[in-house]
């Protein structure tokens, strides 16, 4: 049973220390000299780990549970708890390495990121960065040699990964001028002196015809029912693929339709809400009967208590035909934009419902308040949509059409 302040409170020292537990490996210890000590268990690299968190009352209940979920994150993306609090008082206590500036950086930030970011943001340090430039001090770096280490990047065709790690880089410089071991910021001198990334874009099927062939293809998809209904589910609510296969049940509320998406697990850092349809409902509710009692909509095959992997939708499309160049999880976005713009629904509705950036606080602010009714109308009209196209009808592109004559019943 959980702690709660009254039973700390009254909890009385024995002739030897006792434990009182709360959830998810955090429990008090109480002293027989009466101090009440947080400490929090957890496994690291198959090994049980154990860490403190401070005295009660300094640190309540609830400060201890947020201190205990930062640990379980940091576990989840691979980083041990005990040893970037190591990292973190050395830097603190003036050890000027670019390691410990760098541990100490991710340690303040990472608990703001979702897991897959920090997880790449950490593997991107471990492997290409610390290596050469760990042990040097942050106070000798200079632009020549940090481009000599992202050039190594480069020069395995990862030119992307080679800016990715010099922002990487730019955002731990920062951080060491604002806490004052550093006057400025050498990745300043090395703008331009990468060649620009093209941009590609997500393959993406736009053509009526083809999406009707595409959405009977993910219908009669032979594989695993989960991943069928993850196939089924995508162009319907075109989420980004991470938010889709992390779904979690508590996030839905099928009688009021709506699928709530928490601030960190959205790319821009805003909670999102998702209006279901009719289809998508019917599909949940088939799913749930398979999957509610776990925690997650689509469980891994290996265990439950993660998501299936970032590449199963993408598998099955392989499976099915559709080459990398032809669609992707991600392109269903691209999908549903394009033709909701063509259909002439509201840019900003649209906008919204993908979750695009706001420049403008003030703007983002409205769209959220006030596009709701029209994106819950043009989510059914989508999928409305979708399933005239499945059954081989094709939506009326005449100027006179409006989002409420959506198609016409001509055969392909």
């Amino acid at each position: 049973m959980p702690l709660n302040d009254s039973a700390i409170k009254a909890a009385k020292p024995a002739d030897k220390p006792k434990k009182l537990f709360d959830e998810r490996g955090l429990f008090l210890l109480l002293n027989p000299n009466g101090a009440k000590l947080w400490r929090v268990k957890y496994r690291f690299a198959g090994k049980d780990q154990l860490l403190g968190l401070g005295r009660y009352p300094e640190i309540t209940l609830k400060q201890a549970r947020e201190h205990r979920d930062e640990i379980r994150k940091q576990v989840a993306t691979g980083i041990d708890p005990s040893a970037a609090r190591k990292a973190v008082k050395a830097a603190l206590a003036g050890e000027g390495s670019f390691e410990a500036l760098a541990r100490e950086w991710y340690h303040q930030f990472s608990g703001g990121w979702t897991p897959e970011h920090a997880g790449r943001v950490w593997r991107r340090l471990e492997a290409d960065l610390l290596p050469w430039l760990g042990k040097r001090s942050i106070k000798e770096l200079e632009a020549p040699e940090l481009l000599a280490c992202l050039r190594r990047i480069q020069a395995r065709g990862a030119l992307e990964s080679a800016h990715r790690a010099l922002q990487t880089l730019s955002q731990a410089f920062r951080y060491a001028v604002a806490t004052g071991r550093a006057t400025r910021d050498p990745t300043a001198d090395l703008r331009g002196a990468l060649p620009p990334v093209k941009v590609k874009h997500f393959a993406a099927i736009t053509d009526p015809k083809a999406i009707g062939a595409l959405l009977r293809d993910l219908d009669s998809y032979e594989g695993s029912f989960v991943t069928r209904c993850a196939l089924q589910l995508a162009p319907l609510l075109f989420v980004r693929p991470g938010e889709l296969r992390q779904a979690e049940w508590p996030e839905f509320d099928l009688e009021a339709a709506e699928w709530r998406i928490p601030a960190h697990k959205m790319k821009m850092r805003h909670a999102h809400i998702v209006p279901l349809a009719r289809q998508p409902v019917a599909i949940l509710r088939e799913l749930h009967a398979l999957t509610g009692r776990g925690q997650y909509l689509f469980p891994g095959l290996r265990t439950a208590a993660r998501p299936m992997s970032e590449n199963t939708v993408n598998a099955a499309l392989r499976r099915m035909g559709y080459d990398q160049s032809q669609m992707t999880g991600h392109g269903f976005r691209g999908m549903a934009s394009t033709l909701l713009n063509e259909m002439g629904w509201h840019r900003d509705a649209i906008e919204r419902q993908l979750a695009h950036a706001e420049k403008d606080g003030v703007r983002a602010a409205y769209n959220r308040a006030e596009h709701l009714p029209e994106r819950r109308r043009m989510m059914q009209a989508w999928a409305d949509y979708l399933d005239g196209l499945k059954r081989g009808a094709e939506w009326s592109r005449s100027t006179g059409a409006t989002p409420d004559e959506r198609f016409v019943t001509t055969r392909f």
